[in-house]
């Protein structure tokens, strides 16, 4: 029995922010709010291709609400510092 609450029109249904465009997003308070996230140098590498990064160390990315990158660094402490100077809130990551 298929259950309509896991279909793929009722969760677009459920999460309207997909649908917003970056304009409305951004009118909502998306250019103000940031999340860091770990990631490999690796996967960065990919991200920004004007930079290297080693394959192997952990990063700290923080990240506009938008998705846009906004800081990288190789310790919390730097990304703390950065975001204390900055007018963005940080959302926590569930």
């Amino acid at each position: 029995m298929m259950d309509k609450r896991n279909s793929d029109a009722a969760v677009e249904a459920a999460n309207p922010l997909k649908t917003l465009t970056r304009a409305q997003f951004a009118a909502l308070g998306g250019d103000a709010v940031a999340y860091v996230k770990p990631v490999s140098g690796l996967v960065l590498s990919a991200m920004i291709h004007d930079a290297e990064f080693d394959a192997g160390t952990q990063y700290q990315l923080v990240m506009s609400a938008d998705g846009t990158p906004l800081m990288v660094s190789d310790s919390a402490e730097a990304v703390n510092e950065w975001l204390g100077d900055q007018s963005i809130g940080l959302a926590t990551l569930h």
